[in-house]
């Protein structure tokens, strides 16, 4: 990064100290923006259910094809943002979501609501990772950990906004509504981003050159990038298995707490919005246990993660379980501590990804991580606990749903054997035999 034309601050801040901040500070508002507007739907399903007749299947379909459109759009905003402008990339992916958010209150059939919340991940594709590259880029080494992971514990803080907001909003003017309120500000940010300053990509060597220049090309690096350092595979599994459990939990406890215990939609809200900042808090403090169990030995913070992993898998099963006989205020605080616990992993897995990949392609490789758990995460856990509701009942679906976590805690166990190996490699800068295709390699 110092490498970074540009980069002369005393301090080894990209541009100045301020210049510096005020990037940060917007771009962790539209962070929270772009979770209220993934998030305020799930609020939303009771009113929905009622008017529109619709499966617990459809309902997670709603929250499920944000993630999946993320998924699919995250690379190759990446790649463009990466050689172009990440700045001007994350204003237009903002105008976007923000318009299509808006754009949802006019719906009037569960097919152009499914379609608007599409684009509202198309929007939000890449987001993610190229704000994490634009921030890592402003600020010196000894900051970049640190601001990382408040910026992507905006992402939990929206999501309870989201939550909280939903249900009050749909109370006093109706579901639409809720669409509409939190659309505006998100555009309103996009424009006023274009403040921020940018700055010049860092100058590829000639293979990595060739490996971003197309989706194609890029594949096949990401391809490669993911069977080289065996530990960036492993986490990717690891972290998208443990959103599994998070996703689905976050999008139906309003609902559980509506069915199950017959709480008011709007009140059902609030008590998820709890829920929800529990795990807000949890991501923070679990991020730094992991980081102190890596001190001395790399490896001790994966398996930290592996533990909490479990650790979180036998609170939720218990408390949407057995639990569920201790009464409704009992069960809900052992649900509130597995929330706590299972969003354990949110912020080391984007450490791990950038600590064994090429500073050139952090963006891109950040991307192949939202990939993972946008793709088999977030997008799998809310469609899957519906469609298992449908067929068992809601408490069922969320008693077995956080058996996801054991496939999580596996797989961080399997990176740990790899992670201080590929941590060494990951500044060696690429060569030809290496990353060029096999038949390429040996002529």
């Amino acid at each position: 990064m110092h490498s970074i034309p540009g980069r002369s601050d005393a301090e080894g801040y990209l541009f100045t100290r301020r210049a510096a901040w005020f990037a940060y500070a917007m771009t962790i508002a539209l962070m929270l923006m772009d979770y209220i507007d993934r998030q305020v739907i799930v609020s939303l399903f009771p009113y929905m259910k009622k008017e529109w007749n619709l499966s617990d299947a459809q309902l997670g379909s709603l929250v499920s094809i944000v993630s999946l459109t993320v998924a699919l759009g995250a690379l190759p905003v990446a790649l463009f943002a990466d050689r172009v402008s990440r700045v001007r990339s994350i204003a237009a992916m903002a105008a976007v979501w923000s318009a299509a958010t808006l754009s949802c209150m006019f719906t009037r059939s569960y097919g152009a609501l499914l379609a608007a919340r599409g684009m509202v991940g198309l929007g939000e594709a890449g987001y993610g990772s190229v704000g994490a590259a634009l921030i890592a880029s402003h600020f010196p080494n000894r900051l970049r950990g640190a601001l990382l992971a408040g910026f992507f514990a905006c992402a939990s803080v929206g999501s309870v906004l989201g939550v909280l907001l939903g249900g009050v909003i749909a109370a006093k003017w109706g579901w639409q509504a809720a669409f509409g309120v939190v659309g505006i500000p998100g555009l309103v940010l996009a424009i006023a981003y274009l403040l921020v300053r940018d700055y010049k990509t860092v100058r590829l060597t000639p293979v990595l050159e060739r490996a971003t220049e197309s989706s194609t090309n890029a594949a096949r690096h990401i391809i490669k990038a993911l069977t080289r350092p065996r530990t960036m595979l492993w986490v990717c599994i690891g972290g998208a298995a443990q959103l599994v459990v998070v996703s689905a939990v976050w999008a139906w406890m309003p609902s559980f707490l509506n069915r199950m215990h017959g709480v008011a939609p709007d009140q059902a809200a609030k008590q998820a919005a709890l829920i929800v900042l529990c795990g807000a808090l949890g991501s923070v403090v679990w991020g730094a246990v992991a980081d102190r169990a890596g001190r001395r030995r790399p490896a001790g913070k994966l398996y930290a993660m592996a533990l909490m992993s479990v650790a979180s898998l036998g609170i939720l099963a218990y408390a949407f379980g057995p639990g569920a006989a201790l009464g409704g205020s009992t069960q809900f605080l052992i649900i509130a501590a597995g929330s706590f616990i299972m969003t354990c992993t949110v912020g080391p897995v984007s450490a791990i990804v950038i600590d064994v990949v090429h500073p050139a392609v952090r963006a891109t490789g950040a991307a192949v991580l939202a990939l993972f758990q946008n793709l088999f995460g977030l997008a799998l856990g809310p469609v899957l606990a519906g469609a298992l509701s449908d067929t068992f009942g809601l408490q069922a679906a969320l008693t077995w749903t956080p058996a996801f976590a054991l496939v999580a805690a596996g797989a961080f166990v399997l990176a740990a054997r790899t992670y201080a190996a590929d941590m060494g490699r990951a500044a060696e800068a690429p060569t030809e035999t290496n990353h060029l295709p096999l038949g390429a390699a040996r002529a």
